[in-house]
């Protein structure tokens, strides 16, 4: 039962299942907190307002801390480490009760035949594959097997064209367009939030803007948004942001940058023309936004420093041509820059010492965790560029990698953008536990409290409540979901209680592995999540569907 107050101030007295006492909330429409109470009643929020005279099964005073909605993670990876462990602990430590998948791959759609067949579809789908070969029923058994936060997510444009062509560098014939389209209308009625892409990598890279309009257009069918890793974000960053806008105006659809950014000091001053474009974009009605981390480094495979085609087939493919003289020569002189070709983070960033490997598949390899390329090419006498792929071949992976590459005042210039949200690109980890082996970017531990710590409280590059919004109701209104969001009565009780004053992250690129702090209280759906900074081992996360299912129903 939903309780409202009268405009009076007098209503009879009410028993709710919890009742958070004294807070100062922040309802997520940017207005400024206030001072009051919030009632939870099953898993939606029953009242806001002076609950003096009423009670609850559960009470909580949180006198001193900030009461906001749950935080949406526009760009996470969490839907394998959900799988290993669905308490989604790094991020529930932040405040994060939604999830959102879709970056180029996902978990669905998969091609059974192709996944037990062809071991470089197998290699880049991931190894946790069950019994499912839709994107929804894949988030069904996320949802089923238990997890702490909601989830969401898009469609993978990257597993749409792998579904049909593998991994290989060519235009679809019209019967695989056409089933293509036909997997974005299921996703899309399944419940996805639109299409992703992530086309800075193989086999994504390989789709023209044509084959991107056409995804997006039944997308758009079904009031879904296209959201993209552009295709580059260094010298080219321009030509990408204008592909996402021209996909944006040809559709109708609304359209999102994941993680946007300038890679490489001589390319920071893009930022500002990319930022002009989008606006100028957004003052001609087209519906365009933007999302971010808040760190200057960026983190990805160590392959990213290869030319694109190198990988096309797949990592055997890849350590075939690392391995054939004359086709090492030849990717030597493109990354040196020597050959024609699209800009590469190794290009970018000018220098190996600026490389930092975190992430190795071969336990001979791990004592170079924490050690530059530069250290390592220093180590073993080669040129970096030949000592990259040398590893690439050894670990039989991708390697993990993180380039400092970006400017801190480009970070405090889009974090006051008021289109801009955040997004972890970052599974949700542990330091105990099945995932606390994994070594990564300090953004899997830290991203939101960062925020909310070092931007906001120390630095005031934006106020509280602007943050509280950019990390809830702005997301949500993008993504079109219902009653998220903002705490209002009637709205789903995802709620995140912290200290102000203690809010941050704890996590470094040293020592990474770190829970963040100041976050006292989590609930999702209802169900409180954290108690007094502690997990509860609730799960009560769902899978949050997206614009079209809901107009089917």
């Amino acid at each position: 039962m939903i309780a409202f107050l009268s405009l009076s101030g007098w209503a009879s007295a009410e028993q709710y299942d919890v009742i958070l006492r004294g807070g100062t909330v922040y309802d997520g429409t940017g207005s400024p907190g206030r001072v009051t109470d919030v009632a939870i009643n099953g898993d939606r929020i029953a009242a806001i307002g002076d609950l003096s005279g009423d009670s609850g099964d559960s009470e909580l005073v949180v006198r001193g801390s900030a009461v906001a909605p749950g935080f949406i993670n526009m760009l996470s990876w969490a839907a394998q480490s959900l799988l290993s462990d669905g308490r989604g602990l790094s991020d529930i430590k932040q405040g994060v009760t939604l999830e959102v998948f879709g970056e180029g791959w996902t978990l669905g759609p998969v091609n059974r035949r192709r996944y037990e067949s062809d071991a470089a579809y197998r290699r880049a789908v991931g190894p946790t594959v069950g019994d499912w070969t839709t994107l929804g029923e894949a988030m069904a058994f996320i949802e089923q097997r238990g997890t702490s936060p909601n989830i969401a997510s898009f469609v993978g444009a990257t597993s749409i064209r792998a579904h049909e062509l593998g991994m290989v560098d060519r235009s679809p014939i019209t019967l695989e367009w056409n089933e293509m389209r036909a997997l974005v209308r299921e996703a899309m009625e399944e419940g996805a939030l639109g299409v992703g892409s992530s086309l800075i990598y193989p086999p994504a890279s390989f789709a023209s803007t044509a084959e991107l309009i056409a995804l997006c257009e039944v997308a758009a069918e079904y009031d879904g948004m296209y959201i993209s890793h552009i295709r580059n974000e260094g010298a080219q960053l321009l030509d990408g942001i204008e592909e996402l806008l021209l996909i944006a105006r040809d559709t109708g659809i609304r359209a999102e940058v994941y993680h946007l950014k300038a890679l490489g000091e001589a390319n920071w001053d893009k930022l500002d023309v990319a930022i002009a474009a989008i606006e100028q974009a957004r003052s001609d009605g087209l519906s365009v936004a933007a999302n971010m981390y808040t760190y200057t480094a960026s983190g990805t495979g160590l392959t990213v420093c290869f030319p694109q085609w190198v990988e096309e087939g797949g990592h055997g493919a890849m350590v075939r041509r690392f391995q054939n003289p004359e086709t090492r020569a030849r990717i030597l002189a493109e990354i040196r820059g020597a050959g024609v070709g699209v800009d590469n983070p190794y290009r970018s960033i000018g220098s190996p010492d600026k490389i930092l490997l975190v992430g190795f598949r071969n336990p001979a390899l791990a004592s170079l965790v924490g050690k530059t390329l530069a250290d390592v090419a220093s180590e073993r006498g080669k040129p970096p560029e030949e000592v990259a792929m040398d590893l690439v071949v050894e670990d039989g992976s991708r390697i993990g990698a993180i380039y400092f590459m970006m400017s801190e005042e480009n970070i405090k210039k889009k974090i006051a953008l008021p289109w801009v949200s955040f997004g972890s690109d970052a599974p949700a980890l542990s330091p105990e536990g099945v995932t606390r082996g994994q070594r990564g970017h300090p953004r899997a531990w830290g991203n939101f409290a960062r925020l909310l710590g070092k931007y906001v409280r120390e630095e005031r590059v934006i106020p509280m409540e602007t943050a509280i919004h950019k990390l809830t109701a702005l997301p949500v209104s993008r993504l079109k979901i219902r009653d998220r969001g903002v705490l209002r009565p009637g709205n789903f009780a995802d709620i995140a209680i912290f200290d102000p004053d203690r809010i941050g992250s704890s996590a470094t690129y040293e020592n990474p592995n770190q829970l963040a702090v100041g976050m006292v209280h989590v609930f999702v759906n209802g169900d409180q999540v954290l108690r007094d900074g502690v997990h509860t081992g609730a799960m009560p996360g769902r899978f949050v569907r997206g614009p079209g299912w809901q107009r089917l129903q």
